[in-house]
């Protein structure tokens, strides 16, 4: 079971870019999708998650600008980032919790992260 981010890169303050995680392998189901940021020198920290029906959840900071959304059929979440920021800067991690045919309860998968950088 793997996760595969895409989408990073470098942008301008107020610009947008739209970040994919695509889940793959033996999954029996994907309970909650979200992602996740570590800035330079601070701990990681929740941006957004999504569960299997839809139900979101974002951090203070980004409600109103970032969106979260999620293709079931494809295994795979998206976040839609607008009027990006300076500190918005920051490695984003996409995280699934997944039960896999070889497993009873949810375990935490991780991505490999994907670089976003805003410029002033």
């Amino acid at each position: 079971v793997q996760l595969q981010a895409s989408g990073g890169g470098l942008v301008q303050a107020g610009g947008s870019l739209r970040l994919s995680c695509a889940a793959s392998g033996s999954i029996s189901s994907i309970i909650v999708m979200g992602w996740y940021c570590q800035a330079p020198g601070k701990q990681r920290e929740l941006v957004a998650t999504i569960t299997s029906g839809g139900s979101t959840n974002y951090a203070d900071s980004m409600k109103g600008r970032f969106t979260i959304s999620r293709d079931n059929a494809k295994n795979t979440v998206y976040l839609q980032m607008n009027s990006l920021k300076p500190e918005d800067t920051a490695v984003y991690y996409c995280a699934a919790d997944m039960i896999t045919p070889s497993t009873i309860f949810p375990s935490r998968y991780w991505g490999q992260g994907t670089l976003v950088t805003v410029s002033s």
